[in-house]
C-alpha cells in the first residue's frame, strides 16, 4: 500500500485556511511588506518576503509592498530603490500595489483628531527624558503627565498649531490616553506624533509632524485593508496597541500575526549596526559581499533560488532561533553545484615546464562544463609546455602515503590533460620553489588514454602560454563570533574579522573566462564558486569567492 504523505501546515496556513473557511472579509487573502527606506533589506528580511509574497500567492491573494516612511531623517529615495531592486531580484512581484505611509499623511492626521475629539488622545508638552520617566519600568508603574487631562479643545487647537509649524521640534507630542499602569510598556500612553521639521524624500517640506511607527503601520494596514499582517515575534507586544487603534477609530480590522525572525549565525540584522560598519568604513558599502544584505549576498554570488529554498527549509516558527550558517551555505552550493561549469583557476601560481613537451608546441584538450548537467557541453582548453599549477599542491618530499599531489618522483594527472612524472624543482635564494620540472606521458591523454600509468592525484593546471590574470577577493565571514551582538557589555564590534576579506592581485585563469562578464559564476576547480564582481572592466577582470567546495552542513546530515 502506498504512503501518503500528510502536508504539515504551518501555523499561519493554519489561520488563513480557518478565515477561507469561514468566509471572513468574503475569504480574500491580502498581505503586505512593509520596509522602512532607513537602509538595505537583510537576511532577516528576506523571510519576511518570502512569507508574506509566498502565501498571498498560495492562496491566491495579493501582496502590496508599503514603503513606511514616517522619519525623514534617515529615510532616503536610494534605499526605496534598493528594497525595489531586491525584492524583484528575490523573484516578487507588487505588480501595481506600490504604496507609501507618507501618501496617507492626510488621512493619519484625521484620525489623530479623531483620538483627540473621542477624549482618547493629548498633547504633552514634557520633554523626551521626562515622558521615558513618567513610563516607569517593566515592575514600576508609571505616572500620568501633567498634560494629560487637557480639553478636547485644547488638544485639538494644540495639534493644529503642531501641524502649521507653531512649535520648534521636540517642544511637544501628540500620545494616546491608555494605562501609565500596564504592565505592557507599549500601552502606557505611547506618542503617536512628533514635531521634525525636515525635508521627507516625498513630501518635502509639506508636513512638519509625522506619525510614530507604530500609529502609520497599522492604520495604513486598515487603509489598504491587509487581511493578515504578518511581522516578526519583536512586535508581539504591540499587537494590543495594533487592536486598540483598530478599535477606537473603527477602522477595517486587520489582524496582526507575528513569527520568528530570521536570526543566521555570524549575521546581523539591525539596520542601524550595518550602517555603522558602512560608516566606520570596515566595510566598503551596504553592498559589500561580506554583508548580510541581499544586495551584498547577491554581489557575493547566492543565488535567489537558494534563498528562497532557504526560507522553505528553516519554515515558519513562533519562537526565535539562531540558525546554522552552515545550512544557507549548504543550500547555495547544492544550487551552484547544479548550474555553475567547472574551469581551471590557479590562484597561488607555480611554474611547472614539461621538459620533454616539445617547445612551441601546443595542442587543445576537451573539458565538460558541467558534470550535473548533461546538457552543459564542452570547451577547448590550450595546453602547453609550461603550465600553472597551486603552489599548495606541490610539495619536495611527499608527507605520508595518503599525499597524492605533486612531488618529485610521483605521478599526477593534469585534470583534462596529461599524467605527469616529477623529475625536479628549482629554489631562488631565499629557499622559495620557482618551478618544477616533469615529464609527461604522450599516451595519457584524458579521454583517450592508453598508456597504462597510474596516477592517484588529479591537479587543476592553466597553461602559461595562455593564462589570462584576474583579481581575487577571498571573502570569509565578518564576524568571528556566531552571536555578536548576544554579549551584554561587549560592542559587537569586537568580534569584527579582520581576516574577512584577502585579495589575491593576480591569479591565472583559463583564456576561455576572458569573456566572462558581471554576474557570470563558476565553480573554480578544486577551489570554491565564484562570480565575476561589477569592478571589472575590459582591462581588468575580478571575482568574488562565493563560498568554497566543503560543506561541513552537508556531511553531517548524511552521518545522521
Amino acid at each position: 500500500m502506498t504512503e501518503i504523505k500528510k502536508e504539515y501546515k504551518n501555523f499561519i496556513e493554519e489561520i488563513i485556511e480557518e478565515d477561507i473557511a469561514n468566509n471572513k472579509h468574503g475569504a480574500r487573502i491580502h498581505t503586505r511588506f512593509p520596509p522602512e527606506p532607513n537602509g538595505y533589506l537583510h537576511i532577516g528580511h528576506c523571510k519576511a518576503i518570502w512569507i508574506s509574497f509566498g502565501l498571498a500567492a498560495k492562496y491566491g491573494g495579493k501582496t502590496n509592498l508599503r514603503f513606511d516612511d514616517t522619519n525623514p531623517t534617515t529615510e532616503e529615495t536610494a534605499y526605496v530603490d534598493s528594497i525595489k531592486k531586491d525584492i524583484k531580484w528575490l523573484g516578487f512581484d507588487w505588480e501595481d500595489r506600490e504604496y507609501y505611509a507618507s501618501d496617507y499623511f492626510p488621512q493619519l492626521f484625521d484620525f489623530a483628531k479623531k483620538l483627540i475629539s473621542k477624549g482618547l488622545a493629548y498633547v504633552d508638552d514634557s520633554t523626551a527624558e521626562e515622558i521615558s520617566e513618567q513610563k516607569g519600568s517593566p515592575d514600576k508603574p508609571g505616572k500620568e503627565s501633567p498634560f494629560r487631562n487637557r480639553s478636547i479643545d485644547e488638544n485639538l487647537d494644540l495639534f493644529q498649531k503642531m501641524k502649521d509649524g507653531v512649535f520648534e521640534d521636540g517642544a511637544k507630542v501628540l500620545r494616546v490616553k491608555l494605562d501609565m499602569n500596564s504592565p505592557n510598556m507599549h500601552m502606557r500612553d505611547p506618542v503617536i506624533y512628533r514635531i521634525k521639521k525636515e525635508t521627507h524624500h516625498r513630501t518635502g517640506d509639506e508636513w512638519c509632524i509625522y506619525p510614530m511607527y507604530d500609529f502609520a503601520h497599522g492604520q495604513s494596514d486598515s487603509i489598504e485593508e491587509i487581511t493578515h499582517s504578518l511581522c516578526s515575534l519583536e512586535f508581539k507586544h504591540h499587537r494590543p496597541l495594533y487592536n486598540w487603534f483598530i478599535e477606537n477609530l473603527e477602522i477595517f480590522p486587520s489582524r496582526q500575526i507575528e513569527f520568528a525572525r530570521m536570526n543566521v549565525a555570524y549575521m546581523i540584522t539591525s539596520k542601524r549596526k550595518l550602517l555603522k560598519l558602512v560608516q566606520e568604513g570596515l566595510v566598503s558599502s551596504w553592498e559589500d559581499p561580506r554583508m548580510p544584505t541581499l544586495s551584498g549576498m547577491r554581489r557575493r554570488g547566492f543565488p535567489p533560488m537558494a534563498l528562497r529554498e532557504f526560507c522553505a527549509k528553516t519554515g515558519v516558527a513562533k519562537r526565535d532561533n539562531v540558525i546554522e550558517i552552515e545550512l544557507l551555505e549548504s543550500v547555495v552550493r547544492q544550487s551552484l553545484n547544479k548550474t555553475t561549469d567547472r574551469v581551471h583557476a590557479v590562484l597561488d601560481p607555480l611554474k611547472v615546464i614539461i621538459t620533454n613537451y616539445p617547445e612551441g608546441q601546443e595542442e587543445i584538450m576537451i573539458a565538460t562544463n558541467n558534470p550535473e548537467d548533461e546538457n552543459s557541453g564542452t570547451r577547448e582548453i590550450p595546453f602547453s609546455r609550461e603550465v600553472y599549477i597551486e603552489k599548495s599542491d606541490f610539495a619536495e618530499e611527499a608527507p605520508n602515503r595518503k599525499y597524492f599531489r605533486m612531488a618529485p618522483g610521483r605521478n599526477v594527472r593534469l585534470k583534462n590533460g596529461y599524467i605527469l612524472h616529477c623529475e625536479d624543482y628549482k629554489k631562488n635564494e631565499a629557499g622559495e620553489i620557482t618551478e618544477v620540472h616533469c615529464t609527461y606521458y604522450p599516451d595519457s591523454k584524458s579521454g583517450s588514454d592508453t598508456s597504462g600509468i597510474k596516477a592517484k592525484g588529479t591537479l587543476h593546471w592553466v597553461s602559461a602560454a595562455h593564462a589570462i590574470e584576474a583579481e581575487v577577493r577571498i571573502y570569509d565571514r565578518l564576524f568571528t563570533d556566531p552571536t555578536p551582538t548576544a554579549h551584554e557589555g561587549v560592542d559587537f564590534l569586537d568580534f569584527y574579522n579582520k581576516d574577512s576579506l584577502k585579495v589575491i592581485e593576480k591569479a591565472y585563469l583559463e583564456p576561455s573566462l576572458k569573456s566572462a562578464k558581471d554576474g557570470d559564476q563558476f565553480q573554480f576547480m578544486r577551489t570554491g564558486y565564484f562570480i565575476v564582481d561589477r569592478d571589472s572592466n575590459d582591462d581588468k577582470l575580478v571575482f568574488n569567492r562565493t563560498l568554497t567546495l566543503k560543506d561541513s552542513w552537508g556531511k553531517k546530515q548524511k552521518k545522521s
